[in-house]
């Protein structure tokens, strides 16, 4: 399996199939790479490059004892770039991934990053704070934290078979392979990464980083979002960047880019060669 180093010695697991213009994703908290299989399937077949990696401590990449931050994080994305010579890429980052993905670009050397994408993504801040009044109170991500601690197997069967995907809602369509999928990616984890993982989607802020990327930016966000609630994100997001459009689905979940690929993918494909 393909793994590069990044620059304190973590070994982190990468996908590069095709040849063509490259676009990279970036999953979110606590998946792997293998979340975004309908993305790259499709987006390979339209003949692009397309890559994704584990994140430290998920999935494949190493299980290290510390650095589960987002300067961590980009750090990481940054060393990948380097290693597999990437310029002009599209990044396409899902919630914790759409942090990372603005935590890159802001940084990213001139020429790496063409586009950006950034879907239920948490920029700028979750949680509430005097700068954040309307964010989600630190007990919810406590309680994150606990769940995870004390049962980490069963709550990781909860979150997929409710809000992430919408299944709690009357009506909903229910995919149990899409659930076990999601439970499957998250046990390949290590547990000290998803606990600490939780402080860096929930408080990193992300206001400047936004200011600073001056690239083209799509957020894409499900009006029925209850995990990132759209109004503390991405319709306070949008007013900071520079170059952004907001796309916004009604009545779709946080996980659309899994149960709405159909609607998504073309979405994405459109804004790239627009």
């Amino acid at each position: 399996m393909p793994f590069i180093a990044s620059r304190d010695g973590a070994e982190i697991f990468y996908k590069d199939w095709g040849k063509g213009d490259p676009i990279v994703f970036h999953h979110g908290w606590p998946l792997s790479a293998d979340d975004w299989d309908a993305q790259m399937l499709y987006f390979l077949h339209k003949g692009y490059r397309v890559i994704a990696h584990d994140r430290r401590g998920h999935g494949r990449s190493a299980q290290t004892s510390g650095g589960h931050d987002m300067a961590h994080y980009a750090a990481d994305v940054a060393a990948l770039a380097e290693k597999l010579d990437l310029h002009g890429a599209v990044h396409v980052g899902h919630s914790t991934g759409g942090g990372e993905v603005a935590a890159y670009v802001a940084r990213a050397d001139a020429g790496r990053v063409k586009k950006a994408v950034l879907i239920g993504a948490v920029p700028p801040v979750m949680v509430k704070k005097d700068s954040n009044p309307g964010g989600l109170p630190l007990e919810v991500f406590d309680n994150f934290r606990a769940a995870t601690a004390a049962n980490r197997a069963q709550f990781f069967l909860e979150i997929p078979s409710g809000p992430f995907y919408g299944f709690n809602r009357p009506g909903a369509k229910v995919f149990d392979g899409v659930i076990r999928n999601w439970w499957r990616q998250a046990m390949m984890g290590a547990a000290n990464a998803h606990y600490d993982c939780i402080k860096a989607f929930s408080e990193t802020d992300f206001t400047e980083d936004l200011k600073k990327i001056d690239v083209p930016v799509l957020l894409m966000h499900g009006e029925d979002d209850q995990i990132v609630p759209i109004d503390d994100s991405a319709r306070i997001g949008i007013k900071l960047l520079k170059h952004g459009t907001l796309k916004t689905y009604p009545g779709f979940p946080h996980g659309m880019a899994t149960t709405h690929a159909d609607v998504i993918n073309p979405d994405i494909l459109a804004f790239i060669q627009s």
